[in-house]
């Protein structure tokens, strides 16, 4: 099953993908929709109205989630590239609302950033109230998967040992174009972010140390998980602050992040 949020008539509303349609499912938002313990049942009888998904115009999948909790250094890949060990526990950090965007909106590169950078990443939606689970109750709560870019500032992420101010920059982070549940998503992905027509990370999900049943776990044993809070996994290797020389995000250049078996993201960068 595959849900989306998509806009029409200046609202947003929650929709099953269902081959070449997508039928209203009668929730402003995925977000919503997943609140109720019948979501799956609502989704699967949509009657509503319906659209050719070509035409459809993607929301960030939960527009506004209680919770964006995000994973750093969590591809072996990718921690040895940045010369760090293995980490006994994950890293982790938190994004705003203001920051989410949907899988074909322009990424916005503020005029105070230099040194904005790409981050591929798989997306876990949590679709149950989820408290000090173990890894079997956290594989229940997962609602399914969806495709994210953590885009960063590096020049702000590093001006302290904190990253959230270079995390969080309003308009800068991809989340769509939709839910792909665990049933037909599977278990392993290959991901890669092409940047300018050039493919710059391409990783296999087998790569993570830490897997979403162990993160949805670890982080309910710290506070509550509610439905349609979004977990963002962590990048593998490939990003421009670990090239050499550097590269960073351009005005006008395409950001396609792709995972295997869940969908694609479609962004181009815009100064100002």
């Amino acid at each position: 099953m595959k849900l989306a949020t998509v806009r029409v008539n200046e609202q947003t509303q929650a929709v099953v993908i269902d081959g070449e349609d997508a039928v209203e499912v009668g929730a402003p938002d995925v977000g919503a929709l997943l609140s109720d313990a019948a979501w799956r049942h609502r989704a699967a009888g949509a009657r509503g109205p319906r659209y050719d998904v070509t035409t459809l115009d993607y929301a960030p999948l939960v527009p506004r989630p209680s919770k964006i909790i995000c994973v750093g250094l969590n591809y072996r890949a990718h921690i040895l590239e940045v010369g760090q060990p293995l980490p006994e526990y994950p890293t982790l950090f938190a994004k705003f609302t203001p920051a989410l965007i949907g899988a074909f909106d322009d990424i916005q590169l503020p005029d105070v950033v230099e040194q904005m950078d790409w981050e591929a990443e798989l997306g876990v939606v949590v679709g149950a109230h989820a408290y000090r689970v173990d890894e079997a109750g956290a594989e229940a709560a997962i609602a399914g998967y969806t495709v994210c870019n953590d885009v960063s500032a590096r020049d702000w992420q590093l001006r302290t040992p904190q990253w959230l101010q270079g995390k969080t920059f309003a308009g800068t982070t991809p989340v769509g174009p939709w839910l792909v549940t665990p049933d037909e998503a599977g278990s392993a992905h290959e991901i890669t972010c092409e940047v300018g027509g050039k493919l710059m990370q391409k990783a296999t999900t087998a790569d993570l140390v830490f897997g979403p049943a162990h993160l949805v776990s670890y982080i309910s044993t710290i506070l509550p998980l509610e439905p349609g809070d979004l977990i963002m996994t962590g990048t593998p290797g490939g990003v421009g602050h670990a090239l050499s020389p550097q590269r960073w995000l351009a005005d006008g250049e395409q950001v396609v992040t792709r995972i295997s078996g869940v969908g694609e993201c479609r962004n181009v960068c815009r100064r100002g």
